[in-house]
């Protein structure tokens, strides 16, 4: 076993029989801004992301199978 599977383990079995909220807590706020610093996105970004989870629950999207098939048709009129 190398040693990021033994620390793993020894993690998950320390936070397992924790029942220190503040311990837990304190974890919780580690991992979370870790998280952050790994997906910070820019306003735009999150603009982009939120108008295109806007478009698919309004059904304004192309099938991936469709999309491919016009790019073909599109690509023999060339």
């Amino acid at each position: 076993m190398d040693m990021t599977t033994q620390i793993k383990n020894s993690l998950i079995s320390r936070i397992k029989d924790s029942d220190d909220m503040n311990f837990l807590k304190a974890l919780q706020t580690i991992f979370d801004s870790s998280e952050q610093s790994l997906y910070q996105l820019s306003p735009e970004q999150d603009n982009s992301i939120a108008s295109g989870r806007e478009d698919i629950k309004n059904g304004d999207y192309i099938d991936n199978n469709e999309l491919m098939a016009d790019i073909k048709e599109w690509l023999t009129k060339k």
